[in-house]
């Protein structure tokens, strides 16, 4: 993949993730039990595009995400600097 689809009406942010440990998580334990697969996927974003947004912290030090407006999406998809690898697939 070389970027991520448009956030749905019922998406307004878009949450990257900055640990393999939290993407597991979230595919493995929330992801499956919505819809049936979750997936961790591993990417490059430029450090200049990320500088705009603070690290945010969602319910512990482990769990560490960016917080990127649906509107910023394909801002973000330009940054992504090489393809974006799937790593791990839940069922």
């Amino acid at each position: 993949m070389e970027a991520f689809p448009p956030r749905l009406p019922e998406q307004p942010i878009f949450y990257p993730v900055l640990t393999e440990d939290y993407a597991i998580k979230i595919a493995r334990d929330w992801n499956v039990k919505a819809s049936g697969s979750g997936y961790v996927t591993r990417f490059e974003v430029l450090k200049s595009y990320l500088d705009a947004y603070d690290v945010q912290e969602a319910g512990g030090r482990a769990h560490l995400e960016y917080w990127i407006p649906a509107e910023d999406v394909d801002a973000f998809n330009a940054a992504i600097v090489r393809k974006i690898e799937v790593t791990r697939e839940f069922r």
